[in-house]
């Protein structure tokens, strides 16, 4: 495929879970792709939450929940890591074969500092509840960082703010609205919060 050497295109991720909405979008503001993508198959998607509180007594009183023991919890959270970085890799590889001009930048919401080990993660009852997100985020940007972009880490709450002071926009929800008519269905909220994103990334 033929790619202008002048114009270059953003990233913008919105994940939840093991799964992103990736939205990628050239410099010119142009919407080139929307994609639904998932790092992980037929793991637990959340082994930090949910493996490692069984394993530390939390949540024993759930229906769902099922006695496993720290170790093999830790194990569990290393086997999830190593799936979501190789998911990653190919997703975006992928992504990249498939646009008519380079990427340059990946924007990622930002992440909170966790303790140092996963054993610390899943003791420490804040963290535990968004170690798995991070985790996959920093999937993303890992393997972002290998194909040489650079990463852009930005604020859910500010994005759309910084996105239209970028563009010169007077009603950024606007803009979004008429990407959302000319792409189609489906286009949710976590649909404009990557396009922000990845504009403000750009910009």
């Amino acid at each position: 495929m033929k790619r202008s050497a002048q114009r270059t295109a953003a990233v913008g991720v919105a994940e939840h879970g093991n799964s992103a909405v990736l939205v990628t979008v050239a410099s010119g503001g142009e919407l080139l792709d929307r994609r639904r993508i998932d790092l992980t198959q037929k793991l637990p998607t959340h082994p930090h939450h949910h493996q490692g509180s069984w394993a530390v007594g939390r949540y024993l009183d759930s229906p769902w929940a099922k006695p496993i023991s720290l170790a093999d919890a830790i194990a569990l959270v290393e086997r999830v890591r190593e799936a979501a970085a190789r998911g990653a890799r190919e997703h975006l590889e992928s992504l990249a074969a498939a646009m008519p001009v380079p990427i340059s930048v990946i924007a990622i919401r930002e992440c909170p500092e966790l303790p140092p080990t996963v054993e610390a993660c899943i003791a420490d009852n804040r963290a535990q509840t968004f170690a798995d997100s991070v985790m996959y985020r920093q999937a993303l940007a890992n393997a972002a960082r290998e194909r040489g972009w650079s990463v852009h880490w930005y604020d859910s709450k500010r994005v759309p703010r910084d996105a239209a002071a970028l563009l010169g926009c007077d009603d950024i929800d606007a803009l979004l609205r008429d990407m959302g008519r000319a792409i189609g269905p489906p286009w949710q909220a976590r649909h404009k919060l990557a396009a922000a994103a990845a504009m403000a990334a750009i910009g």
